[in-house]
């Protein structure tokens, strides 16, 4: 995903999402680290009212930050990759992930390419998050793949990405990657009407990120039905393709 910027107790058992003792970095915060995914079935096509992973899918996004024009393109790709893992009770699942592609441009300079991994539970509707590829451009050349994470390695586990359902106060990891990847989310506004470039909509939710590896830093996503992301910080929602839509 776009690097982070600085720019529930979770109702468990309404968005079943079941909070329990988790690992050091993960104290005190009440946000859910265990999804309970063994029980789903994981479709790779598919979308909820906020988030897509439905091939063709294509948003387009830019706005100023500080003195910089900043653009994001997100791309549902034809990919998919292949994950496995073992789950917080020591299960093991092998899903496959659509690949959503998502560049970004500072005045004009592209500086960075990720391919995120996303599946979506069946029996939920919710979208889960099983690690990204990254690569950082500095002069057109690649110099790191800070942020890169994947489930089943080096301690990582999906996160939640979007919930089927939105529940005001919901709390939530959407990247479990210890040291490397730990965005958590938070649910902070709904019932929204906003007007960007692309148009406006109506009953859109806001999402509040935070990481315990930043402290003190966060970001806030707006979410509109039918579409998805629409706001990321400074940047708004120019263009967008929704297949069917």
């Amino acid at each position: 995903m776009r690097a982070f910027h600085g720019t529930i107790v979770v109702i468990a058992a309404a968005c079943a999402l079941l909070a329990v003792p988790g690992p050091a970095w993960a104290a005190k915060t009440l946000f859910t680290t265990d999804f309970r995914l063994e029980q789903c079935d994981f479709s790779d096509v598919g979308r909820n009212a906020y988030f897509s992973i439905e091939p063709g899918d294509q948003l387009f996004l830019t706005g100023e930050e500080g003195k910089e024009t900043v653009e994001v393109q997100i791309t549902v790709l034809n990919d998919t990759r292949e994950i496995a893992f073992e789950t917080e009770r020591d299960v093991q699942l092998d899903v496959t992930a659509r690949v959503v592609e998502e560049r970004e441009w500072k005045d004009g300079e592209l500086v960075e390419v990720s391919r995120n991994f996303f599946a979506r539970c069946e029996q939920t509707g919710e979208m889960y998050y099983f690690g990204e590829d990254v690569d950082i451009y500095e002069g057109g050349e690649i110099v790191s793949h800070e942020g890169a994470w994947l489930a089943g390695e080096e301690g990582a586990q999906p996160g939640l990405i979007m919930p089927a359902t939105y529940l005001l106060g919901s709390r939530y990891f959407q990247e479990i990657a210890p040291d490397v990847a730990l965005d958590r989310a938070e649910h902070t506004a709904s019932g929204l009407e906003i007007t960007v470039q692309a148009g406006t909509f109506t009953d859109c939710v806001e999402v509040t990120e935070t990481t315990p590896l930043e402290p003190g830093a966060k970001s806030v996503k707006v979410y509109c039905p039918g579409v998805g992301l629409t706001v990321d910080d400074a940047v708004e929602l120019a263009e967008f393709e929704v297949q069917g839509g």
